[in-house]
């Protein structure tokens, strides 16, 4: 096989896409790892993932584009705000202009068919190779052999009979193969997009309720401390000093600061998205915020200092 096939394959660094990666190395392809960076998700495993398969890892953040898709996914979410039929979609859309732009021969992923009942059942794989107008360049490794044959297994440039059978959200075929390559570096299964995380997703719903159209600030914020609404005004208080730091430095002019002046406390955020802070807004933050200091908790007079 010559080198001079080039193949693109999205790489989460999850043992899949490791695995998909592998396998299209032992025939002697050129691979260059693809990894997506949103509000949601990172790029920190794919890094690993692509240093330790000696592979060049393009790094793409389509946050914008992303959370626009988000708030209003075609096909709908998942248990949470996960809508992974869209977001699959939208990464290999993205992928193909890459693709295009740098004369690679193919996609692949290191998607599973059976493995994930919304996003990798037979009918969902073809619905995402075709609206991501990928159809006869999407590779799926490890279960071609259960997949119609794509161009570039029909055009021998990427030998079929090398390709895997695998369905079903069992592993074991998987950590097989990673044992055999001395693979042991992998993660431990997950989901790896915060939008899969009901805690989260709550979250991110009662800001879009509040603000329709938020920026990437806020919803980078949805990360950090504990949160709480008072009208259209979001107050969050900080859960340790990293989280203090990040909510000092996210202030903005229109946004007000609290700290108690006696003892450390959290510092708290608020923030209005319709209108100005009300008193009623900083009266709860200071309540919340002496509820989160154990330190003054029993005081009886307490003041703030207050960052405008």
């Amino acid at each position: 096989m010559s080198n001079k096939v080039k193949g693109l394959v999205l790489l989460s660094g999850g043992l899949d896409s490791i695995l998909a990666v592998k396998i299209l190395l032992e025939q002697k392809i050129k691979i260059t790892g693809l990894v997506f960076v949103s509000c949601f998700f990172d790029s920190a495993l794919a890094n690993g993932a692509a240093k330790k398969l000696g592979i060049e890892l393009k790094i793409v953040d389509f946050s914008k584009k992303h959370f626009e898709m988000v708030k209003n996914p075609k096909y709908g979410y998942g248990k949470n705000m996960n809508p992974c039929i869209d977001c699959h979609t939208l990464m290999l859309k993205c992928a193909k202009e890459i693709m295009v732009k740098g004369g690679f021969d193919f996609i692949a992923t290191g998607e599973v068919l059976g493995e994930r009942p919304m996003s990798q059942n037979k009918q969902s794989l073809k619905l995402i190779e075709k609206n991501s107008g990928l159809t006869g360049y999407l590779l799926r490794p490890l279960s071609a052999k259960l997949l119609e044959p794509t161009k570039v297994e029909i055009n021998g440039l990427v030998k079929r009979e090398k390709l895997l059978d695998i369905s079903g959200r069992s592993r074991k075929r998987q950590l097989a193969m990673a044992k055999k390559w001395k693979i042991d570096w992998f993660p431990t299964p997950s989901g790896g997009c915060l939008l899969t995380e009901s805690q989260y997703s709550d979250k991110l719903k009662e800001l879009i309720k509040h603000c329709p159209n938020p920026e990437l600030g806020d919803i980078e914020l949805l990360k950090t401390g504990r949160h709480f609404w008072h009208n259209n005004i979001t107050i969050i208080v900080g859960r340790d000093h990293k989280d203090n730091l990040v909510l000092q430095k996210a202030k903005r002019d229109s946004d007000i600061i609290l700290e108690i002046k006696e003892v450390a406390s959290p510092t708290t955020l608020i923030r209005s998205y319709k209108g100005k802070i009300t008193s009623g807004a900083i009266e709860k933050a200071k309540k919340l915020t002496k509820f989160y200091t154990p330190k003054a908790k029993n005081k009886t007079k307490i003041s703030f200092s207050v960052i405008i």
